[in-house]
């Protein structure tokens, strides 16, 4: 069993990643409404901020999924989720309802993922030490 771990690692790491990469790669083929998205959660600078969050998630992942660094890009990704979700998924500020309660359940979906982002961050960078 214990050679299947690197590939189930792998394969669990680009689940995590899955929606980085599909989010990052859908933002570079449709640019103009990255930017509509960013100008929509009232970001400054929206095609600026439209390039950096393509360029984040899709280069966060890759290093997640190499192994290059991959500290670097869980902890980026961690941060990225954490600062995103906080902007869009601010459930609290709905009125009780359908939409609050899908919204509240997205919130913390996302903090689970950031937490498991950080679970990879502490296991990559322990084991560069």
């Amino acid at each position: 069993m214990a050679r299947w771990y690197p590939i189930l690692i792998w394969l669990g790491l680009l689940g995590l990643c899955a929606a980085y990469l599909q989010g990052g790669l859908n933002k570079l083929l449709d640019y103009p409404g990255a930017v509509a998205e960013a100008a929509h959660f009232g970001l400054p600078l929206p095609p600026l901020v439209a390039a950096a969050t393509i360029a984040l998630e899709l280069i966060a992942s890759l290093l997640v999924l190499t192994g290059r660094l991959r500290w670097l890009g869980a902890l980026a990704l961690c941060a990225f989720t954490l600062a995103a979700t906080f902007i869009a998924n601010r459930y609290w500020s709905l009125p009780p309802g359908q939409e609050r309660f899908m919204m509240a359940n997205a919130f913390y979906e996302h903090l689970g993922l950031a937490g498991a982002f950080l679970v990879v961050f502490a296991w990559d960078h322990a084991r560069e030490r």
